[in-house]
């Protein structure tokens, strides 16, 4: 299988315009599908912004299939490129932080809601989810969904590791002064689960927060195969199926794990 050519959007957008920022992932699926990217992915919320105000969340959440949900599928089919996008999901009377994986052909692929949410502001606003492995196949890759502080909890990137992810796609709105996670942490959980990590960040000021930028996509060798720096920028790099099998031949730390020693863990 050839490499599958992944763009980052490191961008911020424009808080709380949801139309303006459906414009920019536009431009955006426009560039990568011309640069043969087949796969496009955002920052967590980038269908909104980050940093809003409680009482406005509600108002811009969307359903799965919202009216959102469907111009983005018209985005990914037009450009025939996948797009992963983070947004606030309406469901079940709640709001979680959610992010969603729409197919080439505009059909949605997968739907992950934030497991292990960060802070007050994100504890205030929304509803965690359940589900710790959410997972697509794309390209002959597994692909796997989770958000920003996801990643930093390493039961959750084995659980992945163990069900078979191959490319894990993480939105994020990693802040000053975390960016060790984007960093050093990162490349680190893509070596110990063999798996390209693909760690997608907003950048700049927003609200009471400054975002670092520094999005990667780091592959199972524990290589950074691409880095942005601080600013607005789309990246590209390659998650390489037949790095990916020869790394995990080269590597034992997943036929060597003692499941039976871990047990207080659970």
């Amino acid at each position: 299988m050839p490499p599958l050519r992944t763009a980052l959007l490191q961008s911020s957008g424009v808080l709380g315009d949801t139309a303006e920022n459906l414009k920019a992932l536009d431009e955006a699926a426009a560039r990568a599908a011309q640069s043969g990217a087949g796969l496009l992915v955002t920052s967590e919320m980038f269908l909104t912004g980050y940093a809003l105000d409680l009482q406005d969340i509600p108002g811009l959440a969307e359903a799965a299939d919202g009216t959102s949900a469907q111009a983005i599928g018209e985005i990914a089919r037009r450009h025939g490129i996948a797009v992963l996008y983070g947004y606030p999901e309406s469901a079940d009377g709640v709001v979680y932080n959610a992010a969603q994986l729409i197919g080439p052909d505009g059909a949605a692929l997968a739907n992950y809601r934030k497991t292990h949410l960060f802070g007050c502001f994100e504890q205030d606003a929304f509803t965690p989810g359940d589900t710790p492995v959410v997972q697509a196949d794309l390209n002959g890759l597994r692909i796997g969904i989770m958000i920003c502080y996801d990643v930093e909890f390493p039961e959750n990137v084995r659980a992945h590791a163990l069900a078979g992810t191959d490319l894990l796609l993480v939105p994020t709105a990693q802040m000053h002064p975390f960016q060790f996670v984007a960093e050093q942490l990162v490349p680190v959980r893509a070596f110990e689960n063999q798996m390209y990590i693909a760690y997608v960040n907003r950048t700049g000021p927003e609200g009471e927060f400054e975002f670092v930028g520094l999005s990667c996509l780091a592959s199972p060798d524990g290589v950074t195969r691409t880095r942005a720096g601080r600013g607005e920028e789309l990246v590209f790099g390659e998650a390489d199926p037949e790095l990916l099998s020869a790394s995990r031949e080269n590597n034992p730390y997943l036929r060597d794990r003692r499941p039976g020693l871990y047990a207080s863990l659970v």
